[in-house]
């Protein structure tokens, strides 16, 4: 069974971890910061307003402790001929400061966007590897919960298990992570969704939360599952319940929030100031039942796909075998197996031989995650261009051995 903490964590362009610490440090260029931005972004991140001159100047002080001989003063437009050198001023003040209440302002004025907040309802004084754990417990379901957003920004369904995956990763590759304002008893986490390209997952979390929310009250109060079914339509999958869960689990309950960047604005459709989303262990059966429905209940897709044989294998030397394909087009999973009679299979064999991908028709299996194409027929080679034969033929004298056992028919 396929679940996005089994992947690898891929590079991010910040750092070692895909869920980065927010870079602080670098400071805009006054000239292009909004005023009304960035006094929206200090309100935000706990900085509390103490007077100025209305309608023209205010005193923003940090939020916490030590704040006191501590403040920005910041123009509320840029109509005053010394509005840039304020800004500059506030901008360099943010930037030394070092304070996660200054660096996450920075980091939505030098990339504007949305705000995603989670909080879990953890035991108080835990040390060491104990709170080690609850911070690793709580990244991972981040994760997970933004690439069930990701995919249901792709399509919609029930549970996806390898579909989409790439393209729902490639669409994460700018968020930046840090802490966000924590209680006692509370672990917490923000992450920071570029507006571009990131607002579409915001907006399908957006929904998709709500709707998790609504269908798990309704399920608890009728037994009926629905809200859960016509929830997929806005974006509930098997692989966010199951997120949902994981955020949940070991927890007195936990919540999310979402803001929207004010660069960008609100929207279509969205509440200009989102409450948040709570969820708490007695949730935690409705979700799980949901998540097994959408597994159970996903259909098998039809396909054609085009794909690259990486990998042959069959019990003797005649008869039927299976082949793994690396997908170039007609289904978004990296990969596919498929049995094939022995026709079938040595074309396969053939076309790899001469650096020539197949094609093939069949039926995704939703069982094993879609990574299984079933009633395959119509196997044929594939005309490519001369770099992707190129790339072809190389893969295959790198593993000429394995080929030439699998053909003759080794295991």
């Amino acid at each position: 069974m396929h679940s996005p903490t089994d992947e690898p964590l891929r590079p991010h362009p910040g750092g070692a971890d895909p869920l980065p610490a927010a870079p602080g440090g670098t400071v805009p260029d006054p000239s292009r910061v909004d005023p009304v931005v960035l006094g929206a972004l200090l309100e935000r991140h706990g900085w509390r307003r103490r007077g100025g001159s209305a309608g023209r100047y205010a005193r923003w002080t940090p939020p916490g402790p030590g704040a006191a001989g501590t403040s920005l003063l910041v123009p509320e437009s840029r109509a005053f001929p010394d509005c840039d050198d304020l800004l500059a001023e506030a901008l360099t003040a943010l930037a030394r400061s070092g304070t996660p209440a200054a660096r996450e302002v920075l980091v939505g004025l030098t990339l504007p966007s949305d705000e995603i907040r989670w909080w879990r309802d953890v035991p108080t004084g835990l040390t060491g590897a104990a709170a080690w754990t609850v911070q690793e417990q709580l990244r991972s379901a981040a994760r997970q919960l933004l690439m069930a957003g990701a995919l249901a920004a792709r399509s919609r369904a029930g549970y996806y298990g390898a579909r989409h995956r790439r393209q729902a990763q490639a669409a994460l590759d700018g968020v930046l992570v840090g802490p966000a304002p924590a209680d006692q008893g509370h672990a917490a986490l923000t992450a920071f969704l570029p507006v571009d390209p990131g607002r579409t997952v915001t907006v399908r979390l957006y929904h998709a939360l709500y709707a998790a929310r609504e269908a798990a009250d309704y399920m608890r109060a009728t037994g009926g599952m629905e809200a859960f079914d016509a929830a997929v339509r806005v974006g509930v999958s098997r692989e966010l319940t199951e997120a949902v869960v994981a955020l949940v689990r070991g927890t007195e309950g936990a919540r999310i929030t979402l803001e929207w960047a004010p660069a960008a604005g609100v929207p279509h459709g969205c509440a200009a100031r989102p409450e948040p989303v709570e969820f708490s262990p007695g949730d935690l059966p409705a979700l799980r039942e949901a998540g097994a429905r959408f597994l159970k209940d996903e259909p098998s897709v039809p396909v054609r796909i085009t794909g690259a044989v990486v990998r042959m294998r069959r019990s003797g030397p005649r008869g039927e075998g299976t082949v793994r394909l690396r997908v170039i087009g007609g289904a978004e999973v990296p990969h596919v197996r498929v049995a094939l009679d022995e026709e079938a299979y040595r074309t396969a064999g053939h076309a790899h031989l001469v650096g020539l991908p197949i094609r093939v028709v069949g039926r995704l299996e939703s069982r094993g995650g879609f990574r299984r194409l079933t009633d395959a027929s119509g196997v044929v080679p594939v005309q490519v261009d001369d770099a992707e034969r190129d790339r072809l033929l190389k893969s295959l004298h790198e593993n000429l051995d394995f080929f030439e056992e699998a053909c003759g028919g080794g295991d």
